[in-house]
């Protein structure tokens, strides 16, 4: 887990191929070790959140990236006259995969401070939990998938985003009924 930065670090935000953000961090990571940079780059991120989804009738909990297509990574790439590093530039380029570096051609610039403690706090706040994949609205149509009322048709409308509840509005006996259910015992109707 990264800690709090330290007023010298330089974040810097790497463009990568869709879909290889892990495989490249993974890539850099060895890298590092085996050319001996751990002086110069010091962490490399791929901030993920847990979600909940409900795929062929069952809850399954996956891992979705916060940024796809970036890898984020803490290294020393500008010198104090904000010059570039060139053994640490050279080694993020040519890491396969690379693109390039966010919202710079040939000068990157370092994400600021109060974004770098943003990002590394909802990724200590998000770590333990688990998010819901699927989000609804007051008033959408849904089918139950799961418990007492399954394949009943209902209507959202509440959402507990905290617990990951909806308060849907199904017909039991004839009468309209809130009825408290997780967001995995639902399907968009």
């Amino acid at each position: 887990m990264p800690s709090v930065p330290a007023p010298n670090d330089q974040w810097f935000v790497v463009q990568v191929l869709s879909g290889q953000e892990m495989k490249v961090r993974d890539n850099i990571r060895r890298r590092i070790e085996a050319e001996e940079m751990s002086e110069l780059i010091f962490d490399v991120l791929v901030p993920t959140e847990r979600v909940s989804e409900v795929k062929g009738g069952r809850k399954m909990e996956t891992n979705r990236k916060f940024f796809p297509g970036y890898v984020i990574v803490n290294m020393h790439l500008l010198d104090e006259k904000n010059r570039l590093v060139d053994k640490t530039w050279y080694f993020i380029r040519e890491t396969p995969g690379v693109i390039n570096f966010a919202g710079a051609k040939d000068h990157p610039v370092p994400m600021p401070r109060h974004e770098v403690e943003s990002m590394l706090m909802q990724i200590k706040e998000r770590e333990d939990s688990v998010k819901p994949a699927i989000q609804f609205e007051p008033g959408d149509s849904v089918t139950v998938a799961d418990g007492p009322f399954e394949g009943q048709n209902g209507v959202v409308a509440e959402i507990n985003e905290e617990k990951g509840e909806l308060m849907v509005s199904v017909n039991i006996f004839g009468r309209e009924t809130l009825v408290p259910l997780e967001y995995w015992q639902v399907e968009r109707g």
